[in-house]
């Protein structure tokens, strides 16, 4: 097994399994709210991997100065763009989650998702 390409990757190598963790947090908890830190935690792995596409070594900001204009001293600005969108959509994502939580828990007494289930089909919703 060669672990050459495993340590000249390991950003991406941590940025998959930060994934995985927020992944499998999604998956396997009952709480609301170890839910949503699962989702960020999914969120900020894909901002890690998108920042690392979008980096290149020896390259600067693609912001002009010195009269530099030559496209080769710069990096790529589009990962960052989306980086940025999807930190402002993350945001906005999470604080609806977030109220809609507390929603659930006035109404309910409890963040577990299967007790609020359960609920449900005593009430027939």
């Amino acid at each position: 097994m060669d672990l050459s390409n495993l340590m000249h990757n390991y950003p991406e190598a941590v940025s998959m399994i930060l994934f995985a963790i927020g992944f499998s947090n999604l998956l396997l908890q009952k709480n609301l709210i170890k839910k949503i830190i699962g989702l960020n935690i999914m969120d900020t792995a894909m901002y890690l991997f998108l920042a690392l596409k979008g980096y290149i070594v020896g390259r600067s900001a693609p912001i002009v100065t010195d009269g530099v204009q030559s496209v080769e001293a710069y990096i790529n600005p589009i990962p960052a763009g989306l980086v940025l969108t999807g930190i402002v959509v993350s945001v906005s994502v999470s604080a609806l989650m977030l109220s809609l939580t507390i929603r659930l828990y006035r109404r309910f007494h409890t963040l577990n998702l299967d007790e609020i289930s359960t609920m449900l089909k005593k009430e027939g919703l």
